[in-house]
């Protein structure tokens, strides 16, 4: 072998090693960029700020942006009636709802054509609403793969430990509010302009909901005129359209 080999012998691994580096280094810049997700949600969300933690823990890097999620939800293409209380941006995907990091990590990786995720709603158990006021209830939901004609199918299934115990018929917003129970809360947050409000409330007996912190959409927001943050008040509730809804509100204790 001839000793001018022998010296470029070394050279020519160097750059072999150097170009592997560099295409491993594209890999990861991509494979980071792929995994930021932008957030739109309610700054008074307590359960939308659990998922964006789950979320942090399960390797993502998140963006929030506290400015409500009705607007951001209606501009990336997710149904209304498939909508919950965040909705997200990942990889050219719509993320609504409180959608499981592993169910997402799985659609970065199968990539289906398809708008994104959604779990309608906001089913106790799902990430963000599995806190210890729970006590360990999981009800049955779905991640559905949602089409961008708006058509949607089962993506993951997660059978529950309890149902649900209120039926459809009394979480429609309706004119039965006379029949719904009432329940206490304090407030915590008024904004009159996108009509909702943030309550530290009781349970909720027909939604079947114990006790926490939850932004709720307003029916009638003139309903919210000379209400007060720290104020006691009683309200009804039902759940609809991809949000939970005050139907009324008023000062006091029931």
């Amino acid at each position: 072998m001839s000793s001018s080999r022998i010296k470029t012998m070394p050279r020519r691994q160097w750059l072999a090693a150097a170009a592997v580096l560099a295409v491993i280094g594209f890999q990861r810049t991509a494979l980071a960029q792929a995994t930021l997700v932008q957030v739109w949600k309610d700054p008074n969300c307590g359960c939308c700020q659990l998922w964006v933690e789950h979320l942090q823990a399960s390797g993502f890097k998140v963006e929030v942006r506290d400015v409500g999620n009705i607007a951001a939800r209606k501009r990336l293409g997710m149904p209304e009636q498939l909508g919950s209380c965040h909705t997200a941006s990942v990889g050219g995907y719509v993320i609504e709802g409180h959608v499981p990091a592993a169910d997402i990590h799985r659609l970065l990786k199968e990539r289906p054509v398809a708008l994104g995720l959604s779990v309608p709603g906001m089913p106790i158990g799902s990430p963000g609403m599995d806190g210890p006021e729970y006590k360990g209830r999981k009800d049955a939901y779905d991640v559905l793969l949602v089409q961008k004609d708006g058509s949607s199918k089962s993506f993951q299934h997660y059978p529950g430990l309890r149902r649900m115990a209120q039926r459809e018929g009394l979480q429609r917003v309706s004119s039965e509010a006379a029949a719904l129970p009432w329940a206490t809360a304090e407030v915590r947050h008024i904004d009159k302009a996108a009509g909702k409000v943030a309550l530290k409330h009781g349970e909720i007996k027909n939604l079947d909901m114990p006790p926490m912190s939850m932004v709720f959409q307003v029916q009638d927001p003139s309903q919210l005129d000379g209400l007060r943050v720290g104020q006691k008040v009683r309200f009804q509730a039902v759940q609809g359209q991809g949000a939970y809804w005050v139907l009324k509100i008023a000062a006091g204790a029931v």
